[in-house]
């Protein structure tokens, strides 16, 4: 006998198994036992895989969940931002003071820009219930059209943040 002979007898004896012929063990059920072992490391494997892949969209949505969270906690505040700017009485928008405020609300849409937030443009497009929020229409209209916007929506990539607070009425012909 051969050294790896002798050392693979005294493995098979150490685990039961010191004579297959003995025990009724052929190459057919040994192989049978083979491919059904790499048939439960091929689905543990793929199981693993879809796990990883279901626990990594899970972590994203999460994500896109909280930030999108917060962002519209924060769009109260760029409101109240833009009125104040717009408030800012013509003799004081050239101080110190107003432009610092400009500034900060030119930076905060930044930030917000970054983070794929862009605001709906509502004048003149038609009434869409998913971007936009009538309370307010033009008598005697089709109120198919927005007239008027009373406060900014946003979306974030193809969702709506915030839908735009409107008025709707009929499409205004713009005169030449």
């Amino acid at each position: 006998m051969t050294d790896s002979t002798s050392e693979r007898t005294q493995t098979l004896e150490a685990e039961g198994l010191d004579d297959a012929a003995d025990e009724g063990l052929d190459i057919e059920t040994v192989a049978a036992q083979r491919d059904d072992y790499l048939d439960q490391l091929q689905r543990s494997r793929a199981d693993y895989q879809n796990y990883k892949r279901r626990t990594e969209q899970e972590l994203f949505t999460a994500r896109a969940r909280l930030t999108s969270g917060v962002l519209r906690d924060v769009l109260p505040v760029l409101d109240d931002l833009q009125r104040a700017t717009a408030a800012l009485p013509e003799e004081q928008r050239a101080t110190p003071w107003g432009e610092g405020v400009a500034a900060i609300a030119r930076k905060f849409l930044g930030v917000l820009d970054r983070y794929g937030v862009s605001p709906i443009d509502a004048v003149g497009e038609p009434f869409d219930p998913a971007r936009h929020e009538a309370v307010a229409t033009e008598p005697g209209s089709t109120q198919n059209v927005v007239v008027e916007v009373f406060q900014p929506g946003y979306t974030q990539g193809d969702a709506t943040l915030r839908a735009a607070i409107v008025k709707v009425g009929d499409r205004v012909e713009m005169q030449a």
